[in-house]
């Protein structure tokens, strides 16, 4: 059973600070400054351009894939890490779509995350005339999982909400349907346990700085079946997906499996990040995380609702949310910077949800109580009601 006391003392939180955030930037843990300095000082500053190999730079995001895999349930050696979210997604998308080339639907739901989107229409527009993307409400996605459909594009937990889509029941549909999945896990990993291989999910794709705690900035993830692996073909055909990278032909020839979803250079300092926060995680039981996350948002919706008219839009069924708490008001933005000036940090999504990220590794009962206990306190007394709280800034 895991020591959530014992992961507490493991971050850095600023005193006079109550982080409920970490669903969009987890904080820093204790030894990455000293692990990144290391990687810095006695690998890159010592070893140059030799650590390549005396460092094992090149293997790492392999590595590292695999750890991230044992929190999603991915089977060993089937996912890497680099590059950005965004070009995940792309590299995933456009993988499925030639492994299922006589469909021209993507199906996505609306509450998807607006960049998943964006990347499914520039790639259709690189695509013959007669590819689709179709949007339908996250309730009705698997009514509309239909014989024409190529792939579905959906991010497991709604960024906004906290609504969680039923994994399983929609690769399953899917499948029937002669249909391939893309799971965006962006607020799912690191948030509750993930089945991939049991789900036999085709493609997912993740980010590392937000529940995982990797630093802004901190490379994406991601998984390809063992049934896909060397039949996917990469869109982006960088040079680390290279067969033999170092052979510098000048035809791409794929690599085996995983690695050719690799594209660019591997960020080798935002990957010591990385490693610090995962020696945390190794130490993590998911399901008590999961136990645990839930009774504090629970707590919270409680004493929230108690004492406010702000309106709950998660959803109370534990099996159908994520880890985080969402509430919508009018005034949800400047509730929130009213709230943040108190030390409180949540966050705010267009236009009028206020997101409180439930992470257990370092937040309590005392924590919960505390960011309640300011809400209600600005809600009852209008102390959100000043133009300072009203001017929105560059980042919500």
């Amino acid at each position: 059973m895991t020591d959530f006391t014992q992961t507490r003392q493991q971050f850095i939180l600023p005193e006079g600070v109550c982080y409920l955030d970490g669903n969009s930037l987890g904080p820093l843990p204790k030894a990455t400054s000293a692990r990144v300095a290391q990687t810095v000082s006695d690998e890159w500053g010592a070893h140059l351009i030799t650590a390549w190999n005396s460092c094992d730079w090149m293997a790492k995001p392999r590595a590292l894939g695999d750890r991230i895999g044992r929190l999603i349930g991915a089977e060993p050696g089937h996912t890497v890490i680099g590059d950005t979210l965004s070009i995940k997604v792309f590299q995933a998308l456009a993988a499925a779509l030639k492994l299922n080339p006589d469909r021209r639907v993507i199906l996505s739901d609306t509450g998807n995350f607006p960049s998943d989107l964006y990347i499914a229409e520039g790639l259709l527009k690189l695509l013959p005339v007669g590819y689709e993307l179709r949007t339908v409400a996250p309730e009705d996605v698997a009514a509309h999982i239909t014989e024409d459909v190529a792939v579905t594009l959906l991010t497991e937990v709604d960024y906004r909400t906290g609504r969680r889509h039923d994994m399983a029941a929609l690769t399953k549909r899917a499948h029937d349907c002669g249909a391939l999945t893309v799971w965006d896990l962006a607020h799912s990993a690191g948030a509750f346990a993930v089945d991939l291989a049991g789900c036999s999910a085709d493609f997912a794709v993740g980010c590392t700085y937000k529940y995982l705690n990797a630093g802004p900035g901190a490379p994406a993830f991601i998984y390809v079946s063992p049934r896909h692996a060397e039949r996917a073909e990469p869109a982006l055909a960088g040079w680390l997906g290279h067969k033999m990278p170092f052979a510098f032909d000048i035809d791409y020839k794929a690599g085996d499996g995983i690695d050719r979803m690799r594209v660019g250079t591997p960020p080798v300092i935002q990957m010591a990040a990385l490693e610090a926060a995962l020696d945390i995680w190794d130490t993590v039981d998911m399901q008590a995380l999961r136990t645990r996350a839930l009774e504090l948002g629970d707590r919270f919706i409680a004493r929230v609702e108690a004492a406010t008219d702000l309106v709950l839009v998660t959803p109370r069924d534990p099996s159908q949310r994520g880890s985080q708490v969402s509430f919508a008001h009018p005034e949800g933005y400047a509730i929130m910077q009213a709230l943040i000036a108190r030390g409180v940090i949540g966050d705010f999504r267009a236009p009028d949800i206020l997101r409180f990220g439930i992470t257990p590794l370092y937040l309590d009962e005392t924590d919960i109580d505390h960011a309640a206990d300011q809400l209600i306190d600005i809600v009852a007394t209008d102390a959100w009601d000043r133009e300072e709280f009203k001017q929105r800034k560059a980042v919500t």
